[in-house]
């Protein structure tokens, strides 16, 4: 009989990396195999309790669509939370 490891649990609870965008950035520019990922970001509502521990409640925050990385916004433009009004 062989015995198979269980995952790690360190490996489920790593940090996510979190960059700062660039200013009018729309796209990924991480390299998580070697190859750029150029994956949408996309603004992120509804994160779980473990990201807002790390970023702060309420704040706009953008993710990945396939790596996942987290982009905090630029700090030279106006937040995009209440500035589309009609």
């Amino acid at each position: 009989m062989s015995e198979t490891t269980p995952p790690v649990a360190a490996e489920q609870e790593a940090k996510p990396k979190i960059k700062t965008r660039k200013p009018r950035q729309r796209a990924c520019d991480e390299k998580p195999k070697g190859k750029l990922c150029n994956g949408h970001l996309k603004r992120w509502y509804d994160y779980p309790k473990e990201i807002e521990a790390l970023i702060g409640p309420k704040a706009e925050i953008y993710r990945c669509e396939f790596c996942k990385t987290l982009y905090k916004p630029d700090l030279s433009e106006m937040p995009h939370s209440y500035t589309l009004r009609y």
